[in-house]
Order: C-alpha cells, then sequence, then structure tokens
C-alpha cells in the first residue's frame, strides 16, 4: 500500500474532490491487486496508483489535479486506461436469444455493428449490472461490462449459457484478454483520426467497426461511445498493442492528448448523469426507479420475458415508489450517502448516491433516490451534511449536455 502515501500531498491541489478517491480505497482495500498491460507505463508517467475494483488503477497523474484533467477533457481529449474492464463474445446462431434472456435489450432490432447500453436484471427486476452489448452480426455480439462486476457476471452468463445449451441452443460465452482504451472529448477524431484506416465520420454514437488498424495495430475494434458525456470512442486491441497506440496518441500533433485516471473519470460521468453501479444502481433498484426504463425495448415490454418483467412492467404502468433524480447546491458537496428531506427539513424523502462539486458549472452536482412527490425539476429540497441543513434543489440530467456525435 506504498502507493497510496505518495499521492496524499496531491488530495490538497483537489481538496473538495478527495472523498472521491478516499471512497475508492474504502471500498477496495483487499490485495493483491491486478495489473493492465500499462502499469508500467502509469507509474513512469506520474500515475497515482490506488485500489480500484480488485486492480491497481490510476486514480490521477502528477501532472495535473482532478479538475484540471477534468476540464482539459472537455475542452481537449483525454486517454483513460480502461483494460480493467470485462470483455466478452457471445457467439453461436442463438447468442441473441441468449443474451436477451438475460437484459432488457431488444438486441434483435440492433443493425449490424450497432451497440446499446442495457441491463443485466433479476428475477425481483434488480439490476445486477449495466452493460454495452453491441451486435457484430446476428450470431456474434461484443459485450463490455464492469470490472467490480466482472466475477458475478461471467459466472451468471456461463450458468446461463449451459443451461442455454442444455436444452438445445447454440451459444458459446468467450472471455477475451485485450487491452482497452478510452479516448474522450472534442479533440478526439484529431487525434485518433490518422492512424485509423477508416473515416470515423461514418461511425455515430454506439456503433462499432471491428477488424481494423488502428497506428498500425490490426485486429482493433473501435466503438463510438465513452463514460464522460464527451465526443469519443472506445478502442479494444491486442494486449500488444496497448502501448504503442497509447503511445501515439499522446504524440499526437492534431490534438492536446493527456492521460487521465479514476478521479476524472468519476466526475465527468456525473456531470453526464451517467450511473455507477454500485453507488447509484444496484439489485435493490429498478430499471424504472432508476430512470433507465428507456433501455428497455418496445419489443422487449410487449414480450415481456426479461427477468423481473412483471415487477418492472408493473413500475412502468402504476409509477414506483421512488425515483433517481439530479440535484444542485451549493456551499458544503452533498455526496454519497446524504440523508435527503423536504424544504421544512422535518420529511425525509430519501438519500444520495453520488455527489461532487462540479468542475464545469461552479456548483456541486448530485444524484439520489427520493420520493416521487420531488421528483419534478425545481422541487427545493434540503441535505442533512455534518448534522446542519444544506438547500438544493431537483435538476434535469444530465447537468452537462451531451456532445455524442449523432448523425441525423
Amino acid at each position: 500500500m506504498q502507493c497510496l502515501s505518495k499521492w496524499k500531498c496531491v488530495l490538497g491541489k483537489t481538496k473538495q474532490l478527495a472523498p472521491l478517491v478516499h471512497q475508492i480505497i474504502r471500498n477496495n482495500s483487499k490485495a493483491p491487486f491486478k495489473k493492465t498491460e500499462l502499469y508500467d507505463f502509469h507509474v513512469a508517467h506520474g500515475g497515482k496508483m490506488v485500489p480500484f475494483a480488485g486492480w491497481s488503477m490510476p486514480v490521477l497523474y502528477k501532472d495535473q489535479t482532478i479538475v484540471e484533467s477534468h476540464l482539459h477533457t472537455r475542452k481537449h481529449c483525454s486517454l483513460f486506461d480502461v483494460s480493467h474492464m470485462m470483455q466478452t463474445h457471445i457467439t453461436g446462431k442463438d447468442s441473441i436469444k441468449f443474451m436477451e434472456s438475460l437484459t432488457v435489450a431488444d438486441i434483435e432490432g440492433l443493425k449490424e455493428n450497432q451497440g446499446t447500453l442495457t441491463l443485466f436484471t433479476d428475477e425481483k427486476g434488480g439490476i445486477l449490472d449495466d452493460l454495452i452489448v453491441t451486435k457484430v452480426t446476428d450470431t456474434f455480439l461484443f459485450v463490455v461490462s464492469n470490472a467490480g462486476c466482472a466475477d458475478k457476471d461471467l459466472v451468471h452468463m456461463e450458468a446461463e449459457a449451459e443451461q442455454f445449451r442444455c436444452k438445445g441452443f447454440d451459444v458459446q460465452v468467450e472471455l477475451i484478454c485485450n487491452g482497452l482504451l478510452a479516448v474522450q472529448g472534442p479533440e478526439m477524431p484529431n487525434a485518433l483520426q490518422p492512424g485509423l484506416d477508416f473515416d470515423l465520420k461514418t461511425l455515430p454514437f454506439m456503433t462499432s467497426f471491428k477488424d481494423c488498424n488502428v497506428f498500425g495495430v490490426p485486429g482493433c475494434q473501435v466503438s463510438c461511445c465513452g463514460y464522460t458525456g464527451e465526443n469519443g470512442v472506445e478502442i479494444s486491441m491486442p494486449l500488444e498493442g496497448l502501448q504503442p497506440i497509447t503511445e501515439a496518441l499522446l504524440k499526437s500533433s492534431g490534438a492536446k492528448v493527456r492521460l487521465a485516471g479514476l478521479g476524472a473519470r468519476d466526475t465527468l460521468r456525473l456531470e453526464a448523469g451517467l450511473c455507477l453501479y454500485g453507488n447509484d444502481i444496484d439489485e435493490t433498484t429498478t430499471p424504472v426507479q432508476a430512470t433507465l426504463a428507456w433501455t428497455i425495448g418496445k419489443r422487449r415490454r410487449q414480450t415481456a420475458d426479461f427477468p423481473g418483467a412483471e415487477i418492472v412492467l408493473k413500475e412502468l404502468k402504476n409509477k414506483p415508489h421512488r425515483r433517481r433524480v439530479g440535484f444542485i447546491s451549493q456551499g458544503p458537496p452533498a455526496r454519497g450517502g446524504t440523508k435527503v428531506f423536504d424544504e421544512s427539513g422535518t420529511i425525509e424523502l430519501g438519500h444520495l448516491t453520488s455527489g461532487c462539486p462540479s468542475p464545469c458549472l461552479g456548483v456541486n452536482v448530485s444524484m439520489g433516490y427520493v420520493q416521487l412527490s420531488h421528483w419534478k425539476p425545481g422541487s427545493k429540497v434540503k441535505f442533512q451534511i455534518r448534522n446542519k441543513m444544506v438547500d438544493g434543489q431537483v435538476s434535469k440530467m444530465p447537468f452537462v449536455p451531451h456532445k455524442y456525435y449523432i448523425v441525423k
């Protein structure tokens, strides 16, 4: 744990955001930790390594505070090593039927090389994990899911696949040991296009290009997506190509590309109103409560054949007892676990699941679950922070508009 002491001095430069870092450490205190192929590269470039989801990952770099890295991403381009996330190939003529038996998505309705955010649900409608499924072909799906849920997700998929095969269906689950880079920010096309063998303009949001060359590295897959709200891509590549591609992007002459870590990734996703599994969604929350009902395909609502469909569809019709909403506030930051009260401060409405000062807006942003009586934007609330009541207000999300590359 010696690496943890090295960056304590850096926290003074990002004092308001420090609890995000401490939360990562508290929740991931067990050793040993896995390392991505870029571990030594991160350390050599001043990466402050912390335990996260069983991996040793950079939370920030010595030449930038979290705020500076955050703002650089919004203005220029940042490179995130997300190789800790689980990548899986689902193959076989019944691969779509299989994944639809586990998730709420209409995968059948996707075009080839189109992806979607979806949710693993259980029989109670609870969210087991959120993931991105790309339909490469009718018999080949590419799945990216959270590192923190990797073990349970893999067991879940393999167990269900075995049952599927016992019923005569054709499906295989294969864990892919590739590297994964997220290149995010408005200057991403300037940095990446020179190294591609296809035109990025042909790759709108949530589409993918498979088996392409990236800066001379063959066998890559480039997907237009990300976790920041910015125009960006995620590149899956053979492990031996991870450092060469990283170095090529950092040397870009057409964009200001810098390395970024978990700290900026968290504040960026929060400004974008995106959920973090284990904080904002988990097995106790349903897609409807989490304001993720849009992930449930129209056809899936009609067939009602996903896990927990009866409960989830009932909530869609009758409304749930609580809902995830965004908040803005001034003064001391309101963070996950903070209790939310009505404007009088006497009736408890719910609690926050994530929160931080917004580097872009200059106010505090947060999200959490409240009773339906107070979910409308503009509703006045109070947060209980260190035994004091702090004014807050329900706000629309995202807090910062998304800038995804949408082709109209």
